[in-house]
């Protein structure tokens, strides 16, 4: 008997099928491994822009924050600050962006091959570890050029950092899934990012923020997970205990919302994209 390929309904509250996911998990890779080499196909420097991207961004932060604001950073040097912090935000951005247009940019496979959609925006997760991945080395050598070491916090590393890919993989799926009926998002979700970098402490510290715009920021999600990220690396303060529950349960539920507004107009992939 030929191969088959079952079409199973969506399970409960429309989410997906995880046995399907993980039976089609090869797509996945194939789709990251696809994203990675024509990200760096026919560049000059190839995957060194994986690296000049953190240094860079960090050095005009510390110019424009430090030499020229002269905002505080605590006992940490500037650059270090700030490449810690656009570390973590080059994750979060880099997830919502390519998630978001996966979709629209795979069009010819979406409208004519059956496989679990989900997987296209899921699979930048990889290209964006591989970057970050690459992008971590360079920070734990920058922490020994400057003699900075955090101790047993670095361990929470990968807890941060999935936390931030769960955070923005909820908001990637949404705008994905919007942006095939819609493509105004493709222009809007951009903007909304970048603007939402200066919403953050990314590039300053919530010490130079004025006592009446700090609690602002206190709310940001993002908040949250950048000072975790802060003090695995550098050894700050840890965060208090609402904090790291609010990070896990606001991460926890934009995700799941994300998935839920998937799969919700999931089926009319094929037919608008």
């Amino acid at each position: 008997m030929a191969p088959h390929t079952v079409i199973g309904p969506p399970g409960p509250l429309h989410l997906p099928r995880w046995s399907e996911l993980w039976e089609a998990r090869e797509v996945l890779w194939r789709f990251g491994q696809r994203d990675i080499l024509l990200r760096y196909r026919q560049t000059l420097i190839g995957v060194a822009w994986v690296i000049l991207q953190p240094i860079v961004t960090a050095g005009v932060f510390a110019l424009v924050f430090w030499r020229v604001a002269q905002l505080p950073t605590g006992a940490f040097p500037y650059f270090l600050f700030g490449y810690v912090g656009t570390l973590l935000w080059t994750v979060f951005a880099s997830t919502v962006n390519r998630a978001a247009g996966s979709l629209v940019s795979n069009q010819a496979l979406v409208s004519k091959v059956f496989f679990p959609r989900l997987l296209v925006p899921l699979s930048t997760c990889v290209s964006v570890l591989v970057d970050f991945l690459v992008a971590l080395v360079i920070g734990f050598g920058l922490l020994w050029w400057f003699g900075v070491w955090p101790g047993w916090a670095i361990l929470t590393i990968p807890v941060w950092v999935t936390l931030c890919v769960a955070l923005a993989m909820g908001i990637g799926l949404a705008a994905a899934a919007i942006m095939v009926r819609y493509r105004d998002i493709a222009y809007v979700l951009p903007w909304a990012v970048q603007t939402l970098l200066y919403a953050s402490p990314v590039a300053y510290s919530l010490e130079a923020v004025p006592d009446a715009v700090r609690p602002y920021l206190l709310a940001n999600p993002l908040t949250w997970v950048l000072e975790g990220m802060r003090w695995a690396m550098l050894g700050s303060a840890a965060p208090p205990v609402w904090q790291i529950v609010g990070a896990v349960v606001v991460s926890g539920l934009v995700l799941f919302a994300g998935l839920l507004v998937f799969q919700r107009y999931e089926r009319e992939f094929a037919d608008l994209i």
